[in-house]
């Protein structure tokens, strides 16, 4: 019944974001917590008619891993909170996408071990336009102009009992 109720508490914080058509998504829509996933954040198209030549996503605090696939054509940059060479707080892929096309950008991530909503800020730069796709939105809020990609963690679920204990 908990595992219910933050699923529930889960959807109405990340729901309003993925109805505000983002220009960012971010597949899957849930992940088990403490596992690895592959983040993929996709761009629909660039900024009022211009090409999305930079894309920022935030790493939330308590990610355990996160390692960005390059791109062929786009500098890939690794960006480490103060003092912590281990962790990673954004990755940012500089290039050039069309603003007709659509493109994704992924990383491999070990995801934090508690369940819950989780957010990836991030920042779309077309040429000198810059949208900040980094708000949220809790229980009962009006929907965000720009909505942060986010996912649920759910909790792992147990594994049936695969003993076969024979007494004859």
């Amino acid at each position: 019944m908990v595992v219910l109720r933050r699923l529930a508490l889960a959807a109405a914080v990340l729901a309003p974001a993925a109805a505000a058509s983002a220009h960012v998504s971010l597949q899957p829509a849930t992940a088990v917590a403490g596992g690895y996933q592959v983040l993929r954040f996709g761009l629909g198209h660039g900024c009022e008619g211009q090409a999305t030549t930079s894309l920022r996503v935030e790493i939330p605090a308590g990610m355990v891993t996160a390692r960005p696939q390059p791109k062929p054509g786009w500098t890939l940059t690794i960006e480490h909170p103060p003092g912590k060479s281990d962790a990673v707080s954004a990755v940012v892929w500089r290039g050039g996408l069309p603003p007709e096309q659509f493109d994704e950008f992924l990383v491999l991530a070990k995801l934090p071990a508690a369940d819950g909503p989780l957010a990836f800020p991030a920042i779309q730069t077309c040429g000198a336009t810059v949208v900040r796709w980094t708000e949220t939105a809790g229980p009962g809020a009006a929907r965000p102009q720009h909505p942060a990609p986010g996912l649920v963690l759910v909790p792992a679920t147990p594994s049936p009992d695969v003993r076969h204990d024979h007494h004859d």
